[in-house]
C-alpha cells in the first residue's frame, strides 16, 4: 500500500507541473487546449499543490488528501452548475476540465480513504496518550 506522505507528494508535484505547463502553449493545458486553463486556473493548481506538499511535509498527509479531496467534491459541483466556460467568474473551465475534476475528487479522496500515514498516527497516538 501507498503512504499518504507519498501519495501527498505525488498529488502535489502533479498539480505543480499541471499549473506550470498551463502557462507554456501547448496543446493540453492552455486557454485553447483539450483542459481550458487561464492564469487564475493554473495558479489553484499550483496553490493546491504547494497545499499537499505542505500537509505531507507537517505529518498531516491523510487529512491533506481527503481535505483537498473534499474541496475538489465541490470544485466538480460548481463546475457541473456553471453553465458558461468560467468557474466563480474568474476560473476559465470547459468540459473536460468537469470531468477531469470529478476524476480527481474521487482519486483524492480514495488516496486519503485508502491510504495510511504513520507519521500521523504516530502524533495522533502521542496526543491521546501523553
Amino acid at each position: 500500500m501507498l503512504s499518504a506522505r507519498l501519495l501527498t507528494m505525488l498529488f502535489g508535484s502533479s498539480f505543480i507541473f499541471a499549473g506550470l505547463l498551463g502557462f507554456i502553449p501547448n496543446p493540453f493545458v492552455s486557454p485553447d487546449g483539450l483542459f481550458a486553463v487561464n492564469a487564475a486556473h493554473n495558479i489553484v493548481h499550483i496553490l493546491s499543490g504547494i497545499a499537499f506538499i505542505i500537509g505531507g511535509i507537517l505529518g498531516y498527509s491523510r487529512l491533506t488528501l481527503l481535505s483537498i479531496g473534499g474541496a475538489y467534491v465541490l470544485v466538480t459541483v460548481a463546475g457541473f452548475l456553471t453553465t458558461g466556460d468560467t468557474l466563480l467568474g474568474f476560473i476559465h473551465i470547459n468540459y473536460a476540465d468537469r470531468w477531469l475534476h470529478a476524476g480527481l475528487s474521487v482519486a483524492i479522496l480514495g488516496a486519503g480513504f485508502l491510504s495510511d500515514d504513520p507519521l500521523e498516527t504516530a502524533n495522533h497516538s502521542a496526543r491521546t496518550t501523553g
